[in-house]
C-alpha cells in the first residue's frame, strides 16, 4: 500500500496539503495569515492520538468492554536545538468505564502501542513515548 499527500505553497510559509481529498491548511505558529492552519509537528501527536485512539476503541469493542467515552491526550517536549524533535511524548488515555475493567483496558493499550499502532512504532524510533490510563466512571 502507498499513501500520498501533496502540500501546496499558499503564501509566505503556509500550505494547503491534501490527503484522500480533504484539505488541511497548515500554518507556522509565527504565521501572520488571518486563518491560522494548523502546526505539522502536532499534527503528528494528532496522528498518534487518532492511530492509538482507533486501536483502543477498537479492541475495548472486541473485548466487550462497556465504555461510555475515551479521550486520548498527547503531549510532546521539544529540543531547545535545530532541527527541533519531540525528544519525550506522553499519551493519557481517559476512558469511560469502572476499574472493574481495567485489566482488559490495559491489554487494549498495550497491544495497539506493542502491535497495532504505526505512528507509535515510527515515532518510538526517535522520541521516549510513555502512557498513562485514567478511568473516568
Amino acid at each position: 500500500m502507498k499513501h500520498q499527500v501533496v502540500a501546496e505553497w499558499q503564501d509566505g510559509i503556509d500550505f494547503i496539503a491534501t490527503q484522500q481529498s480533504q484539505q488541511i491548511q497548515l500554518a507556522s505558529p509565527e504565521s501572520v495569515r488571518a486563518q491560522p492552519g494548523v502546526s505539522p509537528k502536532q499534527l503528528l501527536l494528532t496522528a498518534l492520538a487518532g492511530c492509538t485512539g482507533m486501536d483502543v476503541a477498537s479492541l475495548l469493542t472486541k473485548m466487550r468492554v462497556p465504555y461510555t467515552s475515551l479521550a486520548i491526550r498527547v503531549s510532546g517536549e521539544l529540543t531547545e536545538e535545530h532541527p527541533k524533535v519531540y525528544s519525550h511524548i506522553h499519551v493519557v488515555y481517559e476512558v469511560g468505564t469502572t476499574q472493574e475493567y481495567a485489566e482488559k483496558v490495559e491489554r487494549s493499550v498495550e497491544l495497539s502501542v506493542t502491535r497495532y499502532c504505526g505512528v507509535s512504532a515510527m515515532l518510538a524510533k526517535a522520541a521516549n513515548i510513555t502512557h498513562e490510563i485514567v478511568y473516568q466512571s
